[in-house]
């Protein structure tokens, strides 16, 4: 598709009194002769890290075929519309979670890299906020971190490890865990503002802005009358006023036009079912906002009490996930993995209806779904359960790919950066990236 219309700067606004509108993509903002695909258009990729603990059950994970992917078993089956754009790994291993498990899993699935053995955190740079530092930076929130539950719902501490890796899988830096929000209207405060509904966020938005102007006003006299370490130390303030004040001017440059934005939702409690879909639908909002291209997501906490009642499972699943090879507790442990994918699936149904740029958001977006843990019985950590899906451009999609036994997990995320354009030397363990992808 050719436009060969005047040409406008896409940074065209409308100015009033105090004030400027960002404009939504205007035909006469693609430059004569231009492909569309070639212009401001054209996607970045939008990436996701959605991680369930307690592993899988192996036998109702491994899809038939290798190679071309035969046919899904219950655990995946959710995603039958999507197999060709899902991606399928057998063999993969995690050596980085050896030890106490519960307290490893979680934070060492995306930089597979061992801890130190402190109760401060010092472990690795986890793969998303390597993809939030090179494509997060010219949005909003460079990343999201998000979950279902509390650490302290879940989760576990070690005397050898403390509680850095357990309640979270991203950290911005070895030493920097990121907490995950798991309450959904602290979240939609978090992307959306302060206030109930439009009117009140416009309101409270206005007056915040004001509030960093005087701030950040002061604190540069304040910086002319003192010593140079608190000057250092100052510095450093303003540099997270001023972080904050880019994000507001994004913020308030964003054209939401086309988002149906929802009121926040009530400060009550909210049912599981109800809080990991709402959570899900948070971010689809959050990606279509253009709020962040990052997100990483806990569907479950680690050594969850969680009971799945609305599926007909009463079992609380971390208790389930001590199966003792008892069919009956396996079935129902599948049942509560099966669901976690059907709600992932859900989400990506959204994202397929989502208009972006010359395609669907799912078209422009990939996803890393998995887990840290293979047999919950076991406690190991090999096969993991590991897939990718999306349709970003370059993925092939439809595949069971079963390299060499024993091979890293970070031979994937090595992979999947490669494939979203962020290419990486090396990741934790990994010796090389997967051709087939």
């Amino acid at each position: 598709m050719f436009i060969t219309k005047k040409h406008l700067t896409r940074r065209t606004v409308l100015r009033g009194v105090g004030t400027a509108l960002a404009l939504p993509l205007l035909d006469a903002m693609i430059p004569a002769h231009t492909a569309l695909a070639q212009t401001a258009a054209k996607a970045t990729p939008h990436l996701g890290f959605i991680y369930f603990p307690h592993g899988a059950v192996q036998a109702q994970w491994t899809p038939t075929g290798e190679g071309q992917i035969g046919d899904f078993k219950d655990i995946l089956k959710p995603l039958d519309k999507y197999k060709s754009m899902t991606t399928v790994f057998s063999n993969i291993d995690n050596q980085a979670a050896v030890g106490p498990v519960h307290a490893l899993s979680p934070g060492t699935w995306l930089s597979c890299v061992h801890p130190a053995m402190s109760q401060e955190a010092h472990g690795g740079t986890t793969a998303d906020q390597i993809a939030a530092a090179q494509i997060g930076q010219d949005t909003p929130l460079p990343s999201l971190e998000v979950a279902t539950e509390t650490h302290g719902g879940g989760g576990f501490c070690d005397r050898d490890y403390g509680c850095s890796y357990s309640g979270t899988i991203s950290f911005r830096t070895p030493t920097t865990p990121l907490p995950m929000e798991n309450d959904p209207r602290k979240l939609f405060i978090r992307l959306f503002g302060q206030g109930d509904n439009a009117a009140e966020r416009a309101r409270l938005s206005k007056q915040y802005a004001s509030l960093l102007d005087m701030v950040g006003e002061e604190a540069k006299e304040l910086q002319r009358v003192l010593g140079p370490s608190d000057q250092a130390m100052l510095s450093d303030y303003l540099e997270s006023v001023r972080e904050i004040e880019r994000r507001i001017q994004k913020m308030e440059a964003r054209d939401l036009s086309h988002v149906d934005i929802p009121d926040a939702p009530k400060a009550e409690a909210i049912a599981f079912d109800q809080r990991i879909n709402l959570m899900f639908d948070l971010v689809s909002l959050a990606f279509q906002a253009n709020m962040t291209r990052i997100f990483t997501f806990m569907v479950a906490a680690e050594v969850s009490g969680q009971t799945y009642n609305h599926i007909g499972v009463s079992d609380a699943f971390h208790p389930l996930s001590h199966h003792n090879n008892e069919q009956a507790k396996m079935d129902r442990l599948v049942k509560v993995q099966a669901y976690h994918t059907g709600v992932f699936a859900k989400f990506l149904d959204k994202l397929a209806k989502m208009p972006d740029g010359d395609g669907t958001m799912l078209e422009h977006s990939l996803f890393l779904y998995g887990s840290n843990m293979s047999n919950s019985n076991a406690h190991n950590h090999y096969p993991l359960p590991v897939s990718i899906v999306g349709g970003w451009k370059g993925v092939k999609g439809g595949q069971h790919i079963v390299p060499a036994e024993h091979t890293p997990l970070a031979n994937v995320l090595l992979t999947f950066l490669d494939k979203a354009g962020i290419p990486q030397d090396k990741i934790g363990d990994s010796t090389g990236k997967l051709l087939e992808v």
